[in-house]
């Protein structure tokens, strides 16, 4: 098992990890499935003060860990919206909880001492697992986004990293 930085040649499984996610209404707020050559501009958005990592099991990517920064201007410079993605074969092994652990630690790294994570409220697997980390429920955007004739609500989850 291997935590790494993502690189070009990964892009095609984490875009399929992505897309396995879609159908479920409950991670993305996308409603079809993304190309790699749609993936393309977001992977390369990333860089080393906001990273793209991947876990590995055997030599396979099997999740995936984002680094996003907020609201793009100076003074929130130390603050970051994390993602997490697992694949589904390998969901319930406690994938999520090693990559927030290494998302926290890594963080301080990157100069970032606030993580945002921003969940759909009916996504209770997720939010539990923030919340399992220390992060609390700093605000809810109700009824913003709109799938197949129906509404969610998105919870923003964040975390102070004090030493």
């Amino acid at each position: 098992m291997t935590i790494r930085l993502a690189n070009i040649d990964d892009l095609q499984c984490i875009t399929d990890i992505y897309n396995e996610t879609i159908a479920s209404r409950m991670v993305t707020a996308d409603t079809e499935p993304l190309s790699v050559q749609q993936r393309i501009e977001w992977f390369q958005s990333h860089h080393s003060n906001r990273p793209l990592f991947v876990y590995e099991v055997a030599g396979a990517v099997v999740a995936w860990l984002s680094f996003k920064s907020f609201y793009g201007r100076p003074a929130y410079s130390q603050t970051s919206e994390i993602s997490v993605y697992i694949a589904a074969q390998a969901r319930g092994q406690g994938l999520g909880h090693k990559l927030l652990d290494f998302a926290q630690s890594h963080a301080k790294t990157i100069n970032v001492s606030t993580l945002l994570g921003f969940i759909f409220s009916h996504n209770i697997p997720s939010l539990n697992l923030f919340r399992r980390h220390g992060f609390e429920v700093w605000g809810e955007l109700p009824e913003v986004a709109n799938m197949d004739a129906k509404h969610y609500s998105l919870t923003i989850m964040g975390k102070h990293l004090r030493d």
